[in-house]
């Protein structure tokens, strides 16, 4: 099935604007991907999605299938934090993370923003002006490092 002509508007929605069907099909699209494929057992459901300013986004199949996802969360402190960006497999090459990552940086515009990324996708992530802070860590068996994105150094990003 050739997913190219169904994947190409990002929606973005708050938790409690969002259908139960759509909400179950993210949560399985990162079930699917960072437990099963990726062989790691951890508490995906950490309870920040129930967040009043929790948002969503993703690329959709007609509506069946979620293939691509991130989360935008807004920590206490004001600083916005992106995390559980993923593309189901059969979907990955067709650019969706850069969709979607595109959708979330012009939603935080100028704030402050980090994220946490798995040290193979630092260079996707250096694409949007992320910058690591700190050095590498294993997290639940996969290497990771911090990232941020200071909005007064963003110029001339390769996207």
């Amino acid at each position: 099935m050739n997913l190219q002509p169904l994947a190409t508007a990002v929606h973005r929605a708050y938790t409690a604007d969002l259908a139960p069907e759509d909400f179950y099909r993210m949560l399985r699209l990162r079930v699917d991907v960072f437990v099963v494929e990726q062989q790691c057992p951890y508490p995906e459901l950490d309870g920040r999605d129930l967040e009043t300013a929790t948002r969503h986004f993703w690329i959709d199949a007609g509506g069946t299938q979620v293939l691509g996802y991130l989360r935008l969360l807004e920590d206490a402190d004001g600083t916005y934090r992106i995390g559980r960006v993923c593309t189901a497999e059969s979907a990955r090459g067709m650019g969706l993370g850069k969709k979607l990552m595109r959708a979330a940086v012009a939603e935080v515009r100028k704030s402050p923003t980090v994220l946490s990324a798995q040290t193979r996708t630092v260079d996707f992530y250096r694409s949007f002006g992320f910058l690591e802070c700190g050095e590498p860590y294993e997290e639940d068996g996969i290497p990771h490092v911090d990232m941020h994105r200071d909005p007064e150094r963003v110029t001339g990003l390769t996207r």
